[in-house]
């Protein structure tokens, strides 16, 4: 029996735009987290050539297996891409996740920053942050919490904190989930 429940991904807009969906999803049950990722109620998620959606109506199929990390409250999550080179951070700033019947959704805010391999760190899409800012009139307790949760995030990285710690940890939720549940349904 399959313990991992399927689920949906989906990032909005700032004004409910449907932005991006992640088709198929694995959830990681808690009960299988990593003590560390338990003591922060974290959700985690696992996907290997997933569909994904685009607001356009385009489908392509992810080609990197990846592991998603979701802390409550926090402006941002967390995207494990598990390349042979190594695991690259993908880290959307974004809205604190809301989760019902199977499907995760949350507010993307442009704003990414990506952790490498190697542990150099870069911030990117702050023309595209100015430019929403400017165009959906981000009110200033939305650019506050935003400019906050790049901040921790940021020291997050820099510290290495769950779950940038380790990349041991995310590595093994996916190879976990490929020898209990065959690598989920497809």
């Amino acid at each position: 029996m399959n313990p991992y429940e399927r689920c949906v991904i989906k990032s909005f807009k700032h004004d409910g735009r449907l932005h991006r969906m992640w088709l198929q999803n694995w959830l990681v049950p808690a009960e299988r987290l990593m003590p560390a990722h338990a003591a922060e109620s974290m959700i985690v998620l696992i996907n290997d050539e997933t569909p994904v959606e685009e607001s356009s109506g385009k489908r392509w199929t992810s080609k990197v297996p990846a592991v998603t990390v979701f802390i409550p409250k926090e402006w941002f999550n967390i995207v494990a891409l598990l390349e042979p080179a190594g695991v690259r951070y993908y880290c959307n700033v974004a809205s604190p996740v809301h989760a019902a019947d199977g499907v995760l959704t949350y507010i993307d805010y442009d704003l990414d920053v990506i952790r490498f391999a190697d542990g150099s760190m870069h911030v990117v899409d702050r023309d595209e942050y100015e430019a929403n800012k400017q165009l959906y009139h981000y009110p200033a307790a939305v650019r506050s919490k935003i400019a906050a949760g790049l901040g921790q995030l940021i020291n997050r990285i820099k510290n290495a904190e769950e779950p940038f710690c380790s990349d041991k940890a995310v590595r093994s939720y996916f190879t976990q989930w490929k020898k209990e549940a065959g690598g989920g349904e497809r």
